[in-house]
């Protein structure tokens, strides 16, 4: 084995140096097709070798305390990459006498050999022996003709082909097996940083995934052409808004007998002349500005202290822009201001244009509705937004985005 495969070596070698600028288009094709039909025999000889070393114990006895660990010193490649090598080595040899053939012929990859031998396993333990032996022939021709994740979504109604009397029946048991399975696996861990940030990961069962999308989706598009978030920052940014909304409606369970709230504690001066910072009743601290920010609107509570930490003002929840102020700012605005934005009014705050730690009225003149994202891009940029006489907001962009500093309205929400 070791003689065939070093001169299998020296033979690609050789072809790494060909001139393929030459080639012609149909022999481009060709060969194209030849090096891949090579690549999934080659890795169907690294699967069988993975396998062997598995069964032996190899690992084990050069010190190592899995395959998976040994695999990724020996071939270099990170933790997922080994287990999943070890895995897919373990399916295949598990597989039909057929798939493995295949697999060994070059006419179908790694991953389809996986899937079809996972599929086989299902309809055996459903419907006998005989009837995976017929799945076995009908995946194999589909795989001709699909790739490996169209291939499982077809092999999930395999049993319709070949054994339809058994079929209805086995896709039940299966949903409801698949069912269970979400039930007792979904889970959301949240963990805590050293900073103060969180890391949340966990798996949702397929009711709460399709609410969450529902959801979240339509606050993950960008809220114009200056948004340089990326996408994993718009789903943040959405899931926040999501928070926020949920903390304005005033329904969540009440919290040692209080609604559930924010609440940033910071000094007067501090706030007024934008020094210092500001602390959660959580225990991370915040800058001044996020502060400022968080100030203008009802989804947090302001706690302003004097010099000697004695409480100046505990703000109401929503007491800045509230009631009928806030249903006429909605009138108004319609919706977030900022030019290009589509957010509603339900996901918006209420921003103070000259802020209340300033000596700002809370007053309709001097208010504006900005979503989340876009009351963030005003605190932190050069953007600045006022009234114009017919009593609307315009914003005046920065002087590197427009440097003439021509105004912007959003006339998304009033198209006339």
């Amino acid at each position: 084995m070791i003689d065939a495969l070093e001169q299998a070596e020296a033979a690609v070698a050789a072809c790494f140096d060909a001139a393929t600028w030459a080639a012609s288009e149909h022999d481009l094709v060709v060969a194209l097709d030849a090096a891949h039909r090579l690549e999934q025999r080659v890795a169907a000889v690294k699967l069988a070798l993975v396998r062997e070393v598995d069964g032996r114990g190899i690992a084990a006895a050069q010190g190592a305390s899995s395959t998976v660990v040994w695999l990724r010193e020996r071939l270099r490649l990170d933790g997922g990459a080994a287990r999943r090598l070890v895995g897919l080595a373990a399916s295949v040899d598990a597989a039909p006498c057929g798939v493995r053939a295949a697999l060994a012929g070059g006419s179908v990859t790694v991953e389809q050999a996986r899937v079809i031998a996972e599929t086989v396993e299902t309809v055996q333990a459903a419907a006998g022996v005989e009837v995976a032996d017929k799945a076995v022939g009908v995946l194999l021709d589909w795989a001709g003709q699909f790739d490996a994740t169209l291939l499982r979504r077809m092999g999930a109604r395999i049993l319709d082909h070949v054994a339809p009397e058994v079929a209805d029946a086995a896709a039940e048991a299966a949903l409801r097996a698949q069912e269970a399975r979400a039930a007792r696996d979904r889970q959301v861990t949240v963990s805590e940083q050293s900073d103060g940030r969180l890391r949340l990961s966990g798996i949702l069962d397929a009711e709460a995934a399709a609410v969450l999308r529902a959801a979240i989706d339509p606050l993950t598009a960008p809220a114009g052409p200056d948004d340089t978030r990326s996408p994993g920052q718009r789903r943040h940014d959405a899931l926040a808004d999501i928070c926020r909304l949920a903390l304005r409606t005033g329904d969540l369970p009440e919290n040692g007998g209080d609604p559930a709230q924010i609440v940033v504690t910071t000094n007067y001066d501090s706030l007024t002349r934008q020094l210092g910072a500001g602390a959660l009743d959580t225990g991370p601290h915040l800058t001044p500005d996020t502060v400022r920010r968080l100030a203008c609107d009802a989804a947090v509570l302001p706690a302003i202290l004097d010099g000697t930490g004695q409480p100046l003002d505990l703000g109401r929840q929503r007491r800045l822009i509230t009631g009928p102020l806030r249903r006429a700012l909605i009138l108004r605005d319609r919706g977030c201001a900022f030019p290009g934005c589509d957010r509603p009014p339900r996901w918006c705050d209420a921003h103070h244009i000259h802020h209340w730690a300033d000596g700002g009225p809370t007053t309709l003149t001097n208010a504006v509705l900005l979503c989340g994202h876009h009351h963030r891009h005003l605190h932190h940029t050069d953007w600045n937004v006022r009234l114009t006489a017919d009593g609307h907001p315009e914003f005046i962009p920065p002087t590197w985005l427009d440097p003439t500093h021509i105004p912007r309205r959003n006339h998304y929400h009033r198209r006339t």
